[in-house]
This record gives C-alpha cells, sequence and structure tokens, in this order.
C-alpha cells in the first residue's frame, strides 16, 4: 500500500475546503438545518456541479467522475470537518452503489446519471432502524430485519402482470430513521416478499412524490444530520434488478437460498463497508476540526495568569487526542484502500474481511472523546447552546446510534475477521455464539 496521496487527490481536499470554508461557516450552518431539506439547496448543487461530489465514486459511464472510495473518503473527511448538512451520505455511499450494483441497464442508465449530477437525492429505507444490520456493519444481515413475514416492517407483494412480463410491486409498510428520507427524490425500500413460502428481502425504488408515500422530518439530536420516516401505503415500486438474473458488475447468479435475495445480501454488505469507511472519514474530519479549535482555544483562554494550554496536564490530554485522531485516520485511509480492492483493484468483497467495521468502530470512538474533551476544555461557553461545541459531541452521539454501538461494530468485524474461529461470514455480535460474546466482552 502506497500511503501517499495523488496530485488528484490533493487536489479534491484542497478544492473542497476552499469551498466550504467560504460557504460553510456556522451561521451558514446553522440557517441550513433549519431549512425543510435539512441543508442549502444551492451549495449542494454548486458541489454536485462544479466538483461532482455525488457522482465521485461511479463510473463515467454513467455520468461519474470515475474515481473510488479513497477519494470519497478524502471528500467525505474535509465535509465532515465543517459539519456539513448535505445528502451525500445517503446518495453517494448508499443509494448509488446499490443501483449500480444490482439495477438493470435501463435502470443504471435511469438513474445513476441524475445521482451523479445532484438532480436528484437519494435515501435507503430499512424499516424497525436496522440499518446497521442490513449493512452487516453489527451483524449478519441474513435475519428478518425486513419484516421477516410478520406484521411490521415493510411487506411487498406482486400483483401480477402479462404472460412473461414482472408483474406489479405494490409496498406496504413504515420506516424510521431514513437518512435523508424526508426529502430525497429516489427511495431504495428494503421489503419484505414472498410470506413463509418464498420469504426473501428484496430492493424497491419508489419515487419520492409517489401517490401514497407520507413523509415527515423526524427530530433528532444531531440536527446536522437529518433523518426522515417514511410511510408507504399501497405504493406502485419497480424491482431494483430482476430476480434470476446477474447484477450490474458480474454478482453471482441465482444460485442458493432466494436468489435475488441472496445478492442482495451481499450488495447490501459491500454497501456497509463502503459506507463505514466513507462514515470513518468523516469522523475522523470531524475530530479533527473539533481537536484544531480546541487548541486555538486554550493558547489564549488564561487562568492564573497565564494560558491554560501551557499546563502540561492539559498538554498531555490535547497529545492523547492528537495520537487518536491520527491512529483513527490511518485506519479510516486504509479501510477506503481495502474497499476499494487494494493494491490489485479488485471487487470490494476481497477487501480484507472486518477491516471497513473496525475503522469505522475507532473513528466514532475517537470523534466521541475529542467531542467530550472539547467540551470540557472550552469551560463554560463549551456547554452553551451558541458554541460549536455542542454540535461535534451531538454528531459523535447520533452516528454511533445509527451506525453502532461501538462494542457490536468489533465484535461483528471480530467475528467477521475470524479472529475467535469459524470466521468468514460467521455469526454476528447479535449470535449466542461464544467467540460473539467474547469478542464483545474483549472489545
Amino acid at each position: 500500500m502506497d500511503a501517499a496521496f495523488t496530485e488528484e487527490q490533493d487536489e479534491i481536499r484542497r478544492t473542497l475546503r476552499e469551498l466550504l470554508h467560504k460557504r460553510c461557516g456556522p451561521d451558514d450552518l446553522r440557517a441550513a438545518v433549519r431549512t425543510s431539506g435539512g441543508y442549502d439547496p444551492g451549495l449542494w448543487r454548486q458541489l454536485a456541479q462544479q466538483l461532482g461530489l455525488p457522482g465521485l465514486a461511479l463510473p463515467t459511464a454513467y455520468g461519474g467522475v470515475g474515481c473510488g472510495p479513497t477519494e470519497l473518503a478524502l471528500a467525505c473527511e474535509e465535509t465532515g470537518r465543517v459539519l456539513l448538512p448535505s445528502p451525500l451520505l445517503p446518495t453517494a455511499a448508499l443509494v448509488a452503489p446499490l443501483v449500480l450494483a444490482l439495477g438493470t441497464e435501463a435502470q443504471r442508465a435511469e438513474l445513476l446519471p441524475a445521482l451523479a449530477a445532484g438532480e436528484v437525492t437519494g435515501a435507503l429505507a430499512v424499516p424497525g432502524g436496522q440499518l446497521s444490520t442490513a449493512l452487516a456493519l453489527t451483524a449478519r444481515n441474513g435475519g428478518d430485519w425486513a419484516g421477516g413475514g410478520r406484521a411490521g416492517g415493510i411487506q411487498a407483494r406482486e400483483c401480477g402482470g402479462e404472460p412473461g412480463a414482472p408483474g406489479e410491486w405494490r409496498l406496504y409498510g413504515e420506516a424510521a430513521q431514513v437518512l435523508g428520507g424526508h426529502s430525497a427524490g429516489l427511495l431504495l425500500v428494503a421489503a419484505h416478499a414472498g410470506g413463509y413460502a418464498r420469504s426473501r428481502t428484496l430492493l424497491f425504488v419508489v419515487r419520492g412524490d409517489a401517490p401514497g408515500v407520507v413523509r415527515v422530518r423526524q427530530t433528532a439530536m444531531d440536527e446536522t444530520r437529518a433523518l426522515g420516516a417514511v410511510q408507504l401505503r399501497n405504493v406502485r415500486a419497480s424491482l431494483l434488478g430482476a430476480e434470476g438474473a446477474e447484477g450490474a458488475e458480474g454478482a453471482e447468479g441465482a444460485e442458493g437460498v432466494g436468489g435475488v435475495h441472496g445478492r442482495v445480501e451481499r450488495a447490501l454488505a459491500r454497501a456497509g463497508a463502503g459506507v463505514a469507511a466513507a462514515l470513518a472519514a468523516e469522523a475522523v474530519g470531524a475530530a479533527g476540526a473539533a481537536l484544531e479549535r480546541t487548541v486555538e482555544y486554550v493558547k489564549v483562554r488564561e487562568q492564573f495568569g497565564r494560558p491554560i494550554g501551557s499546563f502540561q496536564a492539559v498538554q498531555h490530554r490535547l497529545a492523547d487526542l492528537y495520537v487518536q485522531v491520527q491512529a483513527a485516520r490511518s485506519a479510516a485511509c486504509y479501510a477506503a484502500w481495502a474497499v476499494g480492492g487494494g493494491a490489485a483493484g479488485g471487487p470490494a468483497e476481497d477487501a480484507e474481511p472486518g477491516t471497513p467495521g473496525l475503522a469505522l468502530a475507532h473513528a466514532l470512538e475517537t470523534l466521541r472523546t475529542v467531542a467530550g474533551e472539547a467540551v470540557q476544555l472550552h469551560g463554560g461557553i463549551g456547554f452553551t447552546w451558541e458554541h460549536d461545541a455542542h454540535l461535534f459531541f451531538k454528531r459523535a452521539a447520533c452516528d454511533e446510534l445509527l451506525f453502532g454501538p461501538v462494542h457490536r461494530l468489533r465484535a461483528h468485524a471480530a467475528e467477521t475477521a475470524g479472529v475467535f474461529g469459524g470466521g468468514g461470514g460467521g455469526g454476528g455480535s447479535g449470535d449466542t455464539g461464544d467467540g460473539g460474546m467474547r469478542a464483545e466482552v474483549l472489545a
């Protein structure tokens, strides 16, 4: 692995940092989160049209930039530095990779250019708040997280069609805590189909303004990470891909349990690895920015007639935070490199097992620690609503609620990597095996 960034990657970082410095100050941030969408549409158009941020990791054939997970992670690190409220993560790291992996050629040609250009934002709706499980980050995603044939979740039924043609699908159910779900123009909905006889989880394409779709923005601790609740009332939907057909990137055929069901699980796991790397980089950017602000503050805050930054105890605390941030940055960069296929440039599923999950766990823990210390070292103003320190702390807490907790990320990564034996896609941290218990305790 070459740890040095290329000139193109450094240019992406520099250009994005300069733009965000001009357009995403504290007042801009607070104004953006109070809009109906939870972000600044003008800034999003600028990021999409001038920098191609939503399509950074998409092939040029579909209107993307043609870069990879490393470049997307670099961009996310910069957006994390300013706690940018935007639909970048759900659009570029969740929806676009799934459409690319599972969609038919017609679906990819229709959906991906609009996503890459920022004309349409995307959201992945997973019922029951099971996003981290669906992405195989905290447990193996082969369970009944999409409804399991019982009441609840999101259910899909095929209404029949012309002979030899796919039938029409209807969706009924709801999903809460959907990243950007209240404003996304394109929803990918994970739904349970087939009842007990042909039980399987499928992904469906739903337009945000389709009849029967009811969406509201949910109140969240972290205003910079907008969440929505999505209700589907007998909504017409299109199956992403086709049952029994291969995915866009040469995915496995229909053999195995459920055919397309198995491909959906694998595609979600690959998307989970990508979003873990991007989210880890974003958390590292936020932690680095919080640390920089704290260092600047302790240079000017005086106690006993001298800056508190001159006290050895404060210097030790800041030094420890610096080491932790640098370690988290190295882990996030390695995770993005591994998701991109490493030196061989192979597919994401060939990456070292557990690497993205471990990087995400370390980055989230680092952000939580740095944000807590920032509040403490800022003294009284660190607790005030007007200061930015609380924003970093809330981002740390809410990201761990959505994608963690940290100890389960580590436990499942250990199980996947076979640290305690029987790895290679073994049970998740929620399983009852001794390996999962030992991994969780040691984490």
